[in-house]
């Protein structure tokens, strides 16, 4: 008899079973038969009747990785879900009220081996050099200017604005070309091993058993395998993130589309806009204790441009983990595994590095519990540094007089965010744990950009004078502004690129 730290002990893993399709079903299966091939058989199912969440349309850099991974021609990919591109995000009211900074994806300056670029650049205004950091970053000058381009020599940054349903169809006919079989049900309960709780098949609703030895989790806030079935426990965050709803809405696109996303805080949260091709992801974020989801609603609606395409409806969430993100023979996915709300647009990349992962530690022997373990400890660092980069927005918020941002500001935070918060407020240091998603830059361009001021930069600046410290900065706002001015608008890249069949008849 095996035990729960064991995986079909007396076998190989070969049946690879994804409950779920949606965004996380579909990368799942596309990844796995594309990179596995014969090693395993992969079978998911669906119901056309359960509707995805699709809130999550904005992405991040790493996506163009993984597509690389995979093979897929990104023009084809651009026109296929409506995609335009994303150079950061513009966060607008999040310091204080009409103070507007854009979390960019490059590099800003150049850096010294003892210090980062910031650090010269706070020296600067010492100096009296009254720049905004934000000069010194092509992509960050790119998305103001509202112009990109993209080639197979370029070394711009970018990620994408996308169309989730569609690219999930999208991924879902790689899936099937490389053998993935799709069942269309829905699934009504588990049959699980009576000694060890092993999942051994999905019970769907017309009596049908789906067979496996290895089951995903994409069946979202349900988490009908991981949570339900297998009892993995949840950790709530809400204390920190206490955002708990969200209202989406799509519509007509009223102009050109800009590169990069807008964050616009509210009363008692955020809103977020995402322009495709051809129309406008839009949606408000919020705390309900704050907030009725009626006025959540108006409020939304008073805001967005353009003619409304579809009706809100409310999402309600709870932004936190599950502690065993693979137990047993399963493995969560997407919502499935947890959630953290989609201010920085890491939903998708976490369903990207989940499958990833598996993918590197995949058990195909079966007997490997140690696998298991180096999963969800490297899953729990992923989760906990995003966690406390989210909170890190909140947190150092000047809005004051909104009883909201007021508890934000306030609450206890994370040991390790209180951590960077000292390190950088004390003397400027930001840094990048092993593996860790996001960047010095990011860290610090949301630091500064919400008014966490240093009390003093790197010593190793000050043996600078002001004639290198002029030369140094004139020199690089240059370099970025000939880059910048070499682009086309945005808009006209997309056109001549990518543009989807719709945009090209109109």
């Amino acid at each position: 008899m095996h035990t729960n730290n064991q995986i079909l002990a007396n076998g190989t893993v070969k049946r690879v079973v994804i409950a779920g399709g949606g965004t996380a079903g579909w990368i799942a299966a596309a990844a796995l038969s594309k990179k596995l091939g014969e090693l395993v058989q992969v079978t998911l199912v669906e119901s056309d009747a359960i509707g995805t969440v699709g809130v999550g349309e904005a992405t991040i850099p790493p996506l163009r990785t993984f597509h690389h991974l995979l093979g897929i021609n990104e023009q084809e990919f651009m026109r296929a879900t409506g995609a335009t591109a994303k150079l950061g995000i513009a966060f607008e009211n999040w310091g204080r009220e009409g103070e507007r900074y854009i979390h960019s994806f490059g590099k800003t300056g150049t850096s010294a081996w003892m210090c980062d670029f910031h650090h010269f650049w706070l020296r600067g205004r010492e100096m009296g050099f009254d720049s905004d950091i934000g000069e010194f970053c092509l992509e960050h000058q790119a998305a103001v200017a509202g112009r990109f381009a993209t080639s197979e020599k370029s070394n711009i940054n970018f990620a994408y604005h996308l169309d989730a349903t569609r690219y999930a169809a999208f991924l879902r006919e790689i899936s099937e070309s490389h053998g993935v079989t799709r069942i269309e049900g829905l699934i009504r309960d588990v049959r699980q091993d009576t000694h060890t709780g092993d999942i051994q098949a999905l019970l769907l609703e017309d009596g049908r058993e789906i067979g496996g030895d290895l089951f995903i989790d994409c069946s979202g806030f349900r988490s009908l395998l991981a949570g339900k079935a297998l009892g993995s426990k949840f950790e709530d965050w809400s204390h920190w993130l206490p955002c708990d709803s969200a209202v989406p809405v799509q519509t007509r696109a009223p102009g050109p589309a800009m590169p990069y996303t807008r964050s616009i805080a509210e009363t008692a949260g955020w809103r977020w806009r995402i322009p495709l091709q051809n129309r406008v992801g839009n949606g408000l974020v919020y705390c309900s204790s704050h907030l009725s989801d009626d006025d959540a609603t108006t409020l939304l609606f008073d805001r967005i441009d353009g003619e409304p395409m579809s009706e809100p409806r409310v999402i309600r969430f709870t932004t936190g983990r599950r502690t065993e993100t693979w137990k047993n023979n399963c493995i969560a996915l997407g919502l499935a595994s947890g959630f953290i709300e989609p201010l920085e647009s890491t939903s998708i990349h976490l369903i990207v590095t989940g499958i990833v992962r598996l993918m590197q530690l995949f058990p195909f022997s079966g007997t490997e519990p140690a696998l298991r373990d180096e999963y969800n400890k490297q899953t729990q660092r992923e989760l906990e540094d995003i966690r406390d980069f989210i909170v890190l927005h909140y947190h150092v918020n000047q809005r004051d007089g909104d009883p909201f941002w007021d508890h934000c500001r306030n609450m206890a935070i994370p040991d390790s965010l209180a951590h960077r918060i000292a390190l950088f407020r004390e003397r400027a240091h930001a840094y990048q744990n092993n593996d860790e998603l996001f960047r010095v830059d990011s860290w610090v361009q949301v630091m500064l950009g919400q008014g966490l001021k240093p009390r003093s930069c790197h010593p190793v600046t000050r043996m600078m004078t002001e004639q290198q410290m002029q030369q140094l900065q004139t020199g690089l706002r240059q370099q970025v502004s000939r880059a910048v001015q070499s682009l086309p608008r945005h808009q006209e890249f997309i056109q001549q690129y990518c543009a989807e069949p719709a945009a090209t008849e109109t």
